[in-house]
C-alpha cells in the first residue's frame, strides 16, 4: 500500500483557509450597538450626617490608614481570632460555595467567547462492498472501496454588528459581577467570624460573672443562715437569700448553655471545629484591643468600593451589553459553511485531488411580529432595573455607614459611665455588706445592692462587646480592604 503523502495541504485546502482568515478579520471591524455605560453618579450625599463625621474625626490620629485601605489582618490584633478566620477562609461552605459561583462564571464567559471564532471540524470515513456475479451487471463479482477525508468550517457567524462581542461583553460583566459577589461573601464571613469569636468572648465573661455572683449568693446565705440559728435573721430573710442564690444559679446554666450555642455558631462558620487555642478568653480578661480603631477620613465616596456596589455596576454594564446584542438582532446577520476534502478508492490516491464548498448566508428579519422589538425593550427595562438597583445598593451602603458612625458617636461616652457606675455600685455593695455585719442593713438589702451591681457589670460587658462589634460592622459596611486582586480573564 502507498503511503499517504504528509503534506496533505493541496491548493483547495489553502484556498478554504485563507477565506476562513480573511473572513476573520472582519470581527475587528464589528460595530458595537450597546449605549456607553460608564459609572452612574452616586446617588448619596457627598458627606455624613455631622455626628457620624464626628465620630470619624475623633477615630484615631490623623497618621492613620484610609478605612478602605485596611485588610483583615491589619483589623484585628489577636492571634486567636486570626487563627479562626484563617480556618474560616478555607473551610466555610458558602465561600466555597461563592467561589464555585466563580468558576462557572467564567466558563460561561470562555463559551461566549468561543462563539466568535469558528467552529472546524475533520472528518474520515471508509467504506467496503462486494457485489456477487449473479447481482453484478458485467456477470463477475466486483470488489470495491471508498476512503474520504473533509475539513469544514460550520455555520459561523460573522459578527458585523457586534453581536457576538456584546454577548461576550455582558458574559464578561456577569464574570465580574460575581467574582465581587465572592468578595462580598468573604468580607461578609470576616465580619461573622470576628463577631461569633466575641460574642462568644462576651458570653463567658457573663457566665464567668455569673458563677462568682453565685458563689457571693451562697456565702451570703450561709451567713444568712448562722444569723438565724442565733436568732438575729427570720424565717422571711432566708427564704429570700435562697430565692437569691436560685435566681444566680439559673443565670449560670442559662450562659453555659449560651457559651455552647456560640461554641457551635463558631464552628459551623469555621467549617469544622475550632481548636481550643484558637477560642477566646472572656471578653473581660482580654489584655489588648483585639480591634484596632476605626481610622479617620472617610468620604461617602469610598462605598463605591464596596464589594456589592462595585457588583451592582457590573450588573449595569452586563444590562447594557445585553442591549447592544438585541439592537443586533434587528439587523441582518451572515453566517459561513465551508468545507474541504477529497475521497478515492485507495489510500495512495486519497490526497491527489479534492473538492471544496464555500456556502454563505445571510438571514434578514422582516416579520416576527415584534419579538425582536420586545426583546429590544425588555432588554432596556432590565438596564433600567440594574440602574436602580444600583443606586438603592449605594443609599443602603451609605445609610449602613451612617448609622454605624452614628452608634460609635457615642460610645466611648456610654462606656466612661457605665464603667462609673459599676464602680459605684460595687463601692455601695461593700458599705452595704459592712452594714450588715454591724447589724444596720438587712440581707435583703445586701441582695439589692448584689443585683444592681450584677446588671450594670452584664451591661458593662454587653456595651464592651458591642464596641468591638462596632468596629467590625464599620470595616464590613465600607468595603473592608482586600490586597488580594479579583480574578480576571485571560
Amino acid at each position: 500500500m502507498t503511503p499517504a503523502n504528509p503534506r496533505i495541504a493541496p491548493r483547495h485546502a489553502r484556498l478554504a483557509t485563507l477565506t476562513v482568515a480573511a473572513l476573520a478579520a472582519l470581527i475587528t471591524g464589528c460595530a458595537s450597538l450597546a449605549p456607553t455605560q460608564g459609572t452612574p453618579a452616586a446617588a448619596i450625599p457627598t458627606a455624613w450626617p455631622t455626628t457620624a463625621a464626628s465620630a470619624t474625626a475623633s477615630a484615631s490620629q490623623a497618621s492613620a490608614p484610609q478605612a478602605a485601605d485596611i485588610g483583615w489582618q491589619q483589623l484585628i490584633t489577636d492571634a486567636r481570632l486570626r487563627g479562626v478566620i484563617d480556618l474560616a477562609l478555607q473551610n466555610n461552605r458558602d465561600l466555597r460555595l461563592a467561589l464555585l459561583a466563580v468558576d462557572k462564571a467564567r466558563a460561561a464567559h470562555d463559551i461566549q467567547a468561543a462563539a466568535q471564532r469558528p467552529t472546524v471540524t475533520g472528518s474520515a470515513s471508509a467504506s467496503a462492498s462486494r457485489t456477487p456475479a449473479q447481482a453484478s451487471s458485467s456477470g463477475t463479482a466486483v470488489n470495491s472501496r471508498s476512503l474520504s477525508v473533509g475539513l469544514g468550517v460550520a455555520a459561523w457567524e460573522i459578527d458585523l454588528f457586534g453581536r457576538l462581542q456584546n454577548l461576550k461583553d455582558a458574559a464578561l460583566e456577569s464574570f465580574l459581577q460575581t467574582e465581587q459577589a465572592r468578595r462580598s461573601t468573604q468580607l461578609t464571613l470576616v465580619a461573622e467570624v470576628a463577631n461569633a469569636w466575641l460574642t462568644l468572648a462576651a458570653d463567658q465573661a457573663q457566665l464567668a460573672l455569673a458563677e462568682q455572683t453565685l458563689k457571693s449568693q451562697r456565702d451570703s446565705l450561709a451567713l444568712v443562715q448562722k444569723r438565724k440559728d442565733l436568732g438575729v435573721d427570720t424565717g422571711l430573710t432566708l427564704a429570700q437569700t435562697e430565692s437569691t442564690v436560685e435566681t444566680a444559679r439559673l443565670a449560670v446554666a442559662t450562659y453555659q448553655a449560651t457559651v455552647q450555642q456560640d461554641r457551635n455558631a463558631l464552628d459551623l462558620l469555621a467549617g469544622g471545629s475550632v481548636p481550643q487555642h484558637l477560642l477566646p478568653p472572656a471578653l473581660a480578661e482580654a489584655s489588648s484591643p483585639i480591634l484596632v480603631a476605626v481610622p479617620e477620613g472617610l468620604p461617602s465616596s469610598v462605598l463605591q468600593r464596596r464589594p456589592d456596589v462595585v457588583a451592582a455596576e457590573h450588573g449595569l454594564r452586563a444590562a447594557a451589553a445585553d442591549i447592544g446584542a438585541a439592537r443586533a438582532n434587528l439587523y441582518p446577520s451572515i453566517s459561513l459553511t465551508a468545507s474541504a476534502g477529497t475521497a478515492s478508492r485507495s489510500l495512495g490516491q486519497l490526497f491527489q485531488g479534492g473538492a471544496w464548498s464555500f456556502a454563505p448566508s445571510i438571514s434578514l428579519p422582516i416579520f416576527d411580529s415584534g419579538s425582536r422589538q420586545a426583546s429590544l425593550r425588555s432588554a432596556e427595562v432590565a438596564r433600567d432595573i440594574q440602574l436602580a438597583t444600583y443606586d438603592k445598593t449605594l443609599q443602603t451602603a451609605f445609610r449602613e455607614v451612617a448609622d454605624a458612625l452614628a452608634v460609635r458617636a457615642s460610645l466611648n461616652e456610654r462606656l466612661a459611665a457605665q464603667q462609673a457606675l459599676v464602680a459605684s455600685y460595687a463601692k455601695a455593695l461593700n458599705l452595704s455588706q459592712a452594714r450588715q455585719r454591724n447589724g444596720v442593713d438587712t440581707a435583703l438589702d445586701v441582695y439589692d445592692a448584689q443585683r444592681s451591681l450584677f446588671a450594670a457589670q452584664q451591661s458593662l460587658i454587653a456595651l464592651q462587646l458591642l464596641e468591638q462589634a462596632n468596629r467590625i460592622t464599620l470595616f464590613k459596611v465600607l468595603g473592608g480592604g482586600w490586597t488580594q486582586e479579583p480574578a480576571t480573564l485571560g
